[in-house]
């Protein structure tokens, strides 16, 4: 393998983590499986009545693998049928729900350069879900990770605040939440919003639309530390991987192609070193933006893009050859 950090596996991943994976070992599985109707050559083209059938036992190997504080991360888009979208997604969710998943939250991907169209009934595809499950309630999160720059709105909105701004305002839907626009004043940074406006990979040939290296990027930050593991069961062209590998993670990818396998180690190779240099300086750039907005105020900024320099925990990777051995 090109990078210790990383294992590719060819093979399909129902076997693969059957046979390899051991129980409760990977903090975060983030994956889109192939649609309804395609790769046919591998997956048969599986026809969207078929579909939830087929895809919910990978979800229970999932769920074994993936330790109590971990998350499951699918991506997954209906297909139209006749004219209209076919119900397989949400068999799927239904399904999870049955196997003891809990549907935490649903993110949606902004793709932001989707080209242009013309349909009888409906506009383009602009978005897609990317569904949240967990194990339990509790769950690893770590929100400051993944802060941005407030944003212009915060120089004149909360320059002045007055009457109930001073207060906790509660919602008048009478829902729990309420906002207290004092938490915010002198504050560069906030958290996102769970719409995540990104390009798709239209560069990579040999996928139609591939993951932007940001999007996984985004859950690693979210949902794990260092070292962690983190899978793709659907591993595609590899771009978990390199998200994954360059942010310090462990990373096990598996795919039934090996011409994928082979492309997904090759980019380990070719991207990895370049993409942490990349976020180094992305990381030095908003520090700096940080201490301008402030005033060049003193403030600790921790720095999460280097290496741990900790003792690493048991390679799972060893384990995994273990397995495969007995």
């Amino acid at each position: 393998m090109p990078n210790d950090a990383a294992r590719i596996k060819l093979g399909d991943s129902l076997d693969v983590l059957q046979r390899d994976v051991l129980d409760a070992s990977v903090q975060l599985v983030i994956t889109s499986p192939p649609y309804a109707d395609a790769r046919k050559s591998t997956y048969g083209g599986l026809p969207p009545d078929e579909y939830t059938e087929w895809f919910l036992p990978y979800c229970q190997e999932i769920q074994r693998v993936l330790q109590p504080t971990g998350t499951f991360i699918l991506n997954i888009k209906e297909n139209v049928v006749n004219g209209v979208r076919h119900r397989y997604v949400r068999d799927i969710l239904d399904g999870l729900e049955k196997q003891g998943w809990l549907f935490t939250e649903e993110w949606i991907w902004d793709k932001t350069n989707t080209m242009p169209g013309k349909w009888p009934n409906r506009f383009r595809d602009e978005w897609e879900h990317l569904f949240q499950f967990n194990k339990q309630r509790k769950f690893d999160m770590y929100q400051d990770e993944v802060m941005q720059p407030i944003g212009d709105w915060a120089k004149t909105r909360l320059k002045t605040l007055r009457g109930s701004d001073l207060v906790r305002h509660s919602s008048k839907t009478k829902s729990g939440f309420g906002r207290n626009l004092t938490k915010w004043k002198d504050r560069v940074l906030a958290y996102p919003s769970n719409v995540l406006s990104l390009a798709p990979e239209c560069g990579n040939k040999k996928h139609s639309a591939a993951f932007p290296l940001r999007l996984p990027e985004f859950f690693i930050r979210l949902f794990t530390k260092p070292q962690d593991i983190v899978l793709d069961p659907f591993a595609g062209s590899g771009t978990t991987g390199v998200a994954a590998v360059s942010l310090f993670r462990q990373y096990i990818g598996i795919d039934k192609e090996e011409e994928n396998v082979k492309r997904g180690e090759q980019r380990l190779i070719n991207e990895v070193d370049d993409r942490q240099k990349l976020h180094i300086k992305e990381k030095q750039e908003q520090d700096a933006l940080v201490a301008k907005l402030l005033g060049d105020r003193n403030t600790i900024i921790i720095d999460t893009t280097v290496a741990p320099e900790e003792e690493a925990p048991v390679d799972i990777f060893d384990l995994m050859d273990e397995l495969s051995r007995d």
